[in-house]
Order: C-alpha cells, then sequence, then structure tokens
C-alpha cells in the first residue's frame, strides 16, 4: 500500500485555497484542508471538499482533440497547438483581432486569467475577454 499527501492549489476559483490531497494507490481519495494556508487558514468551501471528483472521471478529456472530415480525432499537443495558431492567425488576418474573444475560467489562478486577457489584448489585439465569475 502506497499512502501519501500531496500539497495543491484548489481549482475552482482564483482565491488560491491550498490543501493535501489523499493518495493510494495512485488514487485520489479526499482533500484535507491545509492548516498554514494563509489564503484558507484550514478551511474549504463545498466546491473545494469536491475539488478532486473531476480528476478521475472516465469522461474527463486526458489529450488534445481536432475535428478532422466532422469527427474530433486524438492528436498530439504539437499538432493541436499548431492548428489552433494557424486558425487563429487566419482568423485575425481576415477580419481582424476584434472578430476573436476568450472566455476564461474560475479554475484556474490569478495569474493564468492575467496571462490570457494580457495574451488577448497584447497578442490577438481584442478587448473582448470574459470571466465566469462576472455572472
Amino acid at each position: 500500500m502506497d499512502y501519501k499527501t500531496v500539497l495543491t492549489t484548489c481549482p475552482y476559483c482564483g482565491c488560491g485555497c491550498n490543501f493535501y490531497l489523499e493518495v493510494l494507490d495512485g488514487k485520489i481519495l479526499a482533500p484535507i484542508p491545509c492548516k498554514t494556508s494563509p489564503t484558507n487558514e484550514g478551511k474549504l468551501c463545498i466546491k473545494g471538499w469536491n475539488a478532486h471528483e473531476f480528476i478521475q472521471s472516465p469522461n474527463r478529456l486526458t489529450g488534445p482533440l481536432v475535428r478532422k472530415n466532422g469527427e474530433l480525432v486524438a492528436v498530439s499537443w504539437d499538432e493541436a497547438l499548431d492548428y489552433t495558431v494557424s486558425r487563429l492567425k487566419e482568423i485575425k488576418d481576415s477580419h481582424g483581432g476584434d472578430s476573436i474573444a476568450f472566455f476564461s475560467s474560475a479554475k484556474v489562478t490569478n495569474e493564468e486569467n492575467y496571462l490570457l486577457q494580457k495574451f488577448a489584448r497584447a497578442g490577438i489585439g481584442t478587448n473582448s475577454v470574459d470571466h465566469c465569475a462576472r455572472l
């Protein structure tokens, strides 16, 4: 039996709460709030208590998919990123930067949200950036 705890950051909002994941034989069992975290001080909201459940879901995507001939096909990360870059460039060149919009997630850190909006504004040239937590 291989038991360990792994310190991580909750994926549900930008607060940055920390918890330990209890792992037994490679399977995540439950979160344990981190009492030394200055953000959550040993407490978790309902989302944090259930944050681990999606990790081992059989419905979870584990790699990139690209639509080919009307069907989603598993491809390498390099192929998926090359495809994404070429399509974004093609759309921007044809219709301008404001034809592209970005929608971010509360399941990433504030730093990742910052990078997305910076990429949208400086890289693509659009101010069309939204976030699910705004609702």
